[in-house]
């Protein structure tokens, strides 16, 4: 009786440590929701009187004053998918190697995760210098388009790699035993057993990159340049959206309102870009399941 009275006289003060935790993540939950808000409505209050379809179709004027961002947005895209094209199929191979082939207390695994950490923790104007001296200056590329998707390539690399690694390791090693007791090959217990578990995983890795890479500033600051035209090819400069803004609010003056509506265009294109792959990934893994 003793025993029952006590834990009876304890389960209450449990049941008051619980609701006060999930209190507390509520309020971390919604503090967080509410910055996003506070920065979204700041940003369609100040640039929302500009946003229109010829605001994206039509070329800066007046430095940016006046007229649109068009070839804003192709030189963005453009660096964009270079960094991709470049990063991805070295990222995820590199990512499979260190999961599936090297042993988990290799040194040579130990030297490449601790190599992609220390390469994480890199400011992005270092990146920066180095895409200046090696992509425009020793290998000629100059102020480009294809020096900063390079670039941006090289900071990747790390947040791809890490995420996809975890994401395989994160799969059940009983997957693994029943694809091998079954006779299946590694290519093939790879590509139909592992990886439509872990694509959530390698999916997540490539939005934070993607979210990364349209964000950056200071590494194209050293390599793809300032100029607003059309490029012509991916060895002209061109001027990313993240560079546009930082211009408009910093030096021109009179430059706010199309900063925010630039900045807000931004914004409603990672949204745009975060849902398509979410999407794409929840069709892909539920029609992969489906197929097994």
């Amino acid at each position: 009786m003793a025993n029952k009275q006590i834990v009876d006289t304890g389960k209450p003060n449990h049941l008051l440590r619980d609701r006060a935790i999930q209190l507390l993540i509520y309020l971390v939950v919604l503090c967080v929701s509410g910055i996003f808000l506070w920065i979204l409505l700041d940003l369609i209050r100040g640039g929302s009187a500009l946003l229109s379809w010829d605001f994206l179709i039509s070329m800066p004027r007046d430095t940016g004053r006046a007229g649109g961002i068009g070839s804003i947005l192709v030189s963005t895209l453009l660096v964009l998918s270079i960094a991709l094209l470049v990063a991805l199929p070295i990222g995820w191979a590199t990512a499979v190697l260190l999961a599936e082939f090297i042993p988990a207390m290799s040194s040579f695994g130990s030297w490449v995760r601790y190599s992609l950490q220390v390469l994480a923790g890199v400011p992005s104007i270092v990146f920066g210098l180095f895409g200046y001296a090696f992509f425009s200056i020793y290998l000629g590329m100059g102020f480009s388009i294809l020096s900063g998707g390079l670039t941006l390539a090289c900071m990747l690399l790390p947040i791809l790699v890490s995420t996809a690694e975890a994401g395989l390791r994160a799969v059940p090693e009983s997957y693994r035993l029943s694809a091998a007791a079954l006779g299946m090959s590694r290519a093939a217990t790879l590509f139909h057993v592992l990886l439509p578990v872990a694509v959530p995983a390698w999916a997540a890795g490539l939005l934070l990159g993607i979210g990364r890479a349209a964000a950056e500033t200071a590494a194209l600051m050293f390599t793809s340049g300032y100029v607003d035209r059309m490029p012509e090819s991916l060895l002209d400069s061109g001027r990313v959206l993240a560079l546009h803004i930082f211009d408009l609010s910093m030096n021109v003056p009179g430059g706010d309102a199309p900063a925010h509506a630039s900045a807000l265009v931004l914004i409603l294109l990672l949204l745009m870009i975060n849902l398509v792959a979410m999407h794409l990934t929840h069709l892909w893994q539920r029609r992969k399941l489906n197929t097994e």
